[in-house]
């Protein structure tokens, strides 16, 4: 299989220039939006067997289910179950040859406006976009 490639996107927000201090200075913005993504490329693997699929299923569930009170376990359903489950599944990896990130997050703009595009995703609800934000700055 050639190169394969998984695009992850974190927050993205638009961005209005109501919230920018600079707009009652000289009315000079417009809207946009900011992101954060990852283009991930590799060599995608697929895996039908059905050891090392059942394998990333334990491993999978042991993590996500440890926060639990009360974890389920793979083993906590009839064996014959979890067999035919596992036979639905198509086990896949990618064996990761390079990383890029992109990024638009207001750094083009002073400090003052990124300050107003901080407080208004904070306002909007959008913590990640803000948190990403503050962390470009």
């Amino acid at each position: 299989m050639g190169e394969s490639l998984v695009i992850v996107q974190r927050s993205d927000a638009y961005i209005s220039p109501s919230w920018y201090p600079s707009k009652a200075e000289h009315g000079r913005v417009v809207p946009t939006w900011n992101y954060t993504t990852a283009y991930v490329y590799g060599r995608l693997v697929v895996h039908d067997d059905p050891v090392w699929v059942e394998d990333l299923v334990r491993r999978l569930t042991t993590l996500h289910e440890a926060s639990s009170a009360e974890p389920w376990s793979v083993d906590d359903a009839p064996a014959r179950f979890i067999a035919g489950q596992l036979r639905a599944i198509v086990g896949v990896e990618l064996v990761i040859t390079r990383v890029e990130v992109k990024r638009k997050l207001s750094q083009n703009r002073p400090a003052a406006d990124i300050g107003g595009v901080i407080a208004g995703l904070r306002a909007k609800g959008e913590l990640d976009a803000a948190d990403d934000v503050e962390r470009a700055r």
